[in-house]
């Protein structure tokens, strides 16, 4: 016999299996999700039992980065058809969004390739979600929306005033995130990291060209390069170069997870740093590269690039206040991770 209590605990169960199995049903849509830091989200997504729906237009992402049963899709954020398709067919009910064009000096010299591919295609795609009934969205933002900071660690209270193209297109997508919040009940996470580094076992960074300071350094260390860049030397730092906040990219992609489950739990959108709170310069970064490899590192001094801040470096404590969400590398393990798969992958995915 079964007793009222039982019955109704047995009944509730039920219930929640069945919520549990219609959400697992349900997908998330990653953009750009054939690109560095995607590519890992969705390696830690599927990870946790996630089922994932790729759009890339492989401007600059791998499709050999993505394991071949990956539901994918070639093409543009900004395609409707294409996003309404996705929608329908794979049952999608959040979207992780990072398709964009993330170069801070191309920006400077192409702005308009910037507005058109970061902005332009992100408004189509927030429209195309809404119409679809989607009304979770993550969305990979930068501290480049800061500008110049007016302190030290940078916190969300900050002012933002970008130095480039790159960090407006950003922010404004951003201001449309609010806006859309307020006006059709689009709840969203914007995540504005700091220097993304690093690799997993299988996943690391590898752009052609390359512009970032972390596999230049180690392509330096490699001999693969004669030297590395160093752009500028007269910053108001204590050596002089840039200060930057690296952050392994595993953390950052735990976090988009993190973030994702903050939203279907209820929570109310919001901006969060993603950083580890502690900056290195331009010179320490080598410094410790040359450690970590052995390899003496030569470098040349070449000008500041436009629209590089001296230095930014997080305030990431709302992050973990409000995400639960820590960093668990310091620098050391990030170029080790990343040197480590470099050596396993010397022609990046180009197998």
């Amino acid at each position: 016999m079964v007793v009222a209590g039982a019955e109704v605990g047995i009944m509730e169960q039920n219930k929640n299996h069945k919520r549990e199995s219609k959400r697992r049903a349900m997908k998330v849509l990653v953009t750009g999700g054939a690109g560095y830091i995607g590519g890992v989200t969705v390696e830690r997504l599927r990870a946790k039992g996630e089922q994932v729906v790729v759009v890339d237009d492989l401007a600059r992402g791998h499709r050999a980065s993505l394991e071949k049963d990956v539901p994918f899709y070639e093409g543009k954020v900004g395609d409707r058809a294409l996003i309404a398709r996705i929608a329908k067919d794979h049952q999608i009910e959040a979207c992780v969004h990072f398709a964009a064009l993330a170069y801070v000096g191309e920006s400077v010299a192409e702005p308009a390739k910037y507005f058109e591919n970061n902005l332009e295609e992100g408004v189509s795609l927030l429209g195309s979600l809404l119409k679809a009934g989607i009304q979770r969205v993550v969305f990979s933002s930068t501290c480049a929306t800061y500008g110049e900071p007016e302190q030290s660690p940078i916190s969300e209270t900050c002012p933002q005033w970008p130095k480039n193209p790159y960090g407006w297109t950003k922010l404004t997508m951003e201001r449309l995130l609010e806006s859309y919040d307020h006006a059709y009940g689009l709840k969203f996470v914007a995540l504005r990291y700091f220097n993304a580094s690093g690799a997993t076992e299988i996943r690391g960074e590898y752009h052609d060209p390359e512009s970032h300071l972390v596999p230049n350094v180690l392509s330096a260390a490699s001999g693969e390069k004669p030297e590395v860049a160093v752009f500028g030397l007269n910053y108001p730092t204590p050596d002089g170069t840039c200060i930057r906040d690296y952050v392994h990219v595993s953390d950052l992609a735990d976090a988009h997870i993190q973030a994702l489950e903050y939203l279907r739990k209820g929570g109310k959108s919001d901006f969060i740093n993603l950083g580890t709170g502690h900056g290195y310069s331009v010179l320490e970064v080598i410094q410790t590269a040359e450690k970590v490899t052995g390899a003496k590192i030569p470098m040349h001094m070449d000008p500041p690039r436009p629209g590089d801040p001296a230095r930014l470096v997080a305030d990431a404590k709302k992050a973990a206040a409000v995400l639960g969400w820590k960093p668990n590398y310091d620098l050391a393990g990030i170029l080790r991770s990343q040197w480590e798969w470099r050596k396993r992958n010397p022609k990046g995915y180009a197998h």
